[in-house]
């Protein structure tokens, strides 16, 4: 007997498990099941509407249910008959599931792995339109979207929860999501592709032209994120062939003009430099690529007069869009061993090695990459302009890129970790740990306490300086 249970639109998951259960707990072989989606036609040995066997207990392993559920959304040709074998299979086999080396399992996983891709593509992808009545109590919004699985269900309850707050519908050719007055539903009607232009569309084309950087396109990248598949349900799609086209030479106009004048917020970062001269020559600096991706660059910050000048790496994200450096993550680890070493950090004039941020894009995120020898001999000249205005006593190196400019070796640094050298210019260098690295690395590692004695250290070294009647170097 060929069994062939039909499986609904909606409830899919629900009807498959009921099924499987019933068969599974019998013994029913998988060659002996034909599963059919609702309004499939039936094999030609498959008894169609026979009753399935009465459902005994069974057990799964954990994590079966999860990743069923999932795969029963699959539109790939045999998705269901593939999670009954592996039921079928993973009875009293609880390490199935974990054996990435089975043919069955990996199938199962990259099933999986493409629903999800799915979920996270409609996330993305859907965009709203007002609908909105005159006097209705909640915003009304309508969208289209085209999923390339049956992932309707498994998608409600995150735009559910994100957009809690208004009413609206979701429409894709086969499943109308309805949230109203607080209530989800699920409709499976067939339904065309919808028109939701609107009078605000030409606002956000404009909008999105203007804020398009040539200089940071990454054509490949931005369609492994935005397929091309979608563009048809984005207003901007219709810019992005004639926007890619231009960028070269977008790229080179903006390169052949001369910087425009800096926004206030940069006008009071160059207040803050010793230099404002070079300060601007800073900005308007491409003696590396880094400049180009990069939003501006970032200076030292401090007292003109400070004893000691503390140089990190580089820029992170975060100092990359304030103009300001030892604001991000690091920095903040840096403020904080500095305050319980007696380190005095409103004393210090504090700068990077690099200027720019030099990153690798991953989707939204910017990557941290450290930057090499050309790039840090580029940037020397800045760095130089600093220490010449500054006139510290002690320089103190935070990692491998600052003692690369300082002393002309960047490597070892966990061993030279602690020693006072001699600088390129003479000046005694304070080589150290990076607070990244601390990061990095973790509270176990220990490496705090290691930055903490010698941020003890360099204040030791500048009050016997100062004991000496030593306050600079050439002043």
């Amino acid at each position: 007997m060929i069994y062939a249970p039909h499986l609904p639109r909606l409830g899919t998951f629900e009807a498959w498990r009921t099924a499987a259960r019933a068969l599974a707990s019998n013994d029913i072989p998988a060659d002996q099941v034909e599963w059919m989606m609702e309004g499939g036609q039936t094999g030609l040995f498959a008894q169609d509407g026979a009753a399935l066997p009465a459902p005994r207990d069974i057990s799964v392993p954990s994590g079966f249910v999860q990743l069923a559920r999932q795969v029963c959304a699959s539109r790939a040709e045999g998705a269901h008959e593939l999670l009954y074998r592996v039921l079928l299979r993973c009875r009293g086999n609880a390490a199935l599931l974990s054996n990435r080396a089975d043919p069955d399992i990996a199938r199962l996983e990259e099933l999986a792995k493409n629903i999800r891709r799915d979920m996270h593509k409609m996330k993305a992808f859907v965009r709203f339109r007002d609908v909105s009545k005159p006097g209705a109590n909640r915003r009304q919004f309508l969208s289209w979207f085209e999923p390339d699985h049956r992932i309707e269900e498994l998608i409600g309850g995150f735009f559910q929860r994100r957009f809690g707050d208004m009413d609206w519908v979701i429409v894709t050719p086969e499943v109308t999501m309805r949230f109203e007055g607080g209530d989800l539903s699920f409709e499976a009607v067939a339904s065309e592709r919808l028109d939701l232009s609107d009078e605000t569309e030409e606002l956000w084309k404009t909008y999105y032209a203007n804020i398009f950087n040539p200089a940071r396109l990454k054509i490949k990248a931005m369609q492994s994120e935005m397929p091309k598949k979608y563009w048809k349900n984005l207003p901007e799609a219709d810019l992005i062939p004639g926007l890619i086209a231009n960028a070269e030479a977008r790229v080179a106009q903006m390169q052949a003009h001369a910087p425009t004048l800096p926004p206030l917020r940069a006008e009071r970062i160059l207040d803050r430099l010793p230099d404002r001269d070079a300060a601007r020559d800073i900005h308007a600096c491409k003696r590396c690529p880094l400049s180009a991706a990069a939003t501006q660059a970032v200076g030292g910050e401090g007292p003109q007069d400070a004893m000691i000048m503390v140089v990190g790496e580089q820029p992170g994200d975060t100092e990359d869009l304030s103009g300001r450096p030892f604001v991000g993550p690091a920095g903040q680890l840096f403020d904080r061993l500095a305050e319980e070493a007696g380190f005095d950090r409103a004393a210090a004039y504090v700068t990077n090695a690099v200027k720019h941020f030099k990153f690798q894009p991953r989707g939204k995120r910017r990557i941290h990459q450290n930057p090499n020898t050309s790039e840090i001999e580029a940037c020397r000249v800045w760095l130089t302009a600093e220490i010449d205005a500054v006139q510290p006593a002690l320089l103190i190196a935070l990692g491998g890129s600052a003692a690369q400019a300082l002393t002309g070796d960047g490597s070892r640094i966990t061993a030279r970790r602690g020693r006072v050298e001699k600088g390129l210019d003479g000046r005694p260098v304070l080589v150290t740990i990076h607070p990244s690295a601390i990061l990095r690395a973790g509270p176990s590692a220990g490496l705090e306490e290691h930055l903490r004695a010698d941020l003890r250290r360099a204040t030791e070294m500048c009050a016997a300086l100062q004991a000496a009647g030593v306050d600079g170097v050439n002043r």
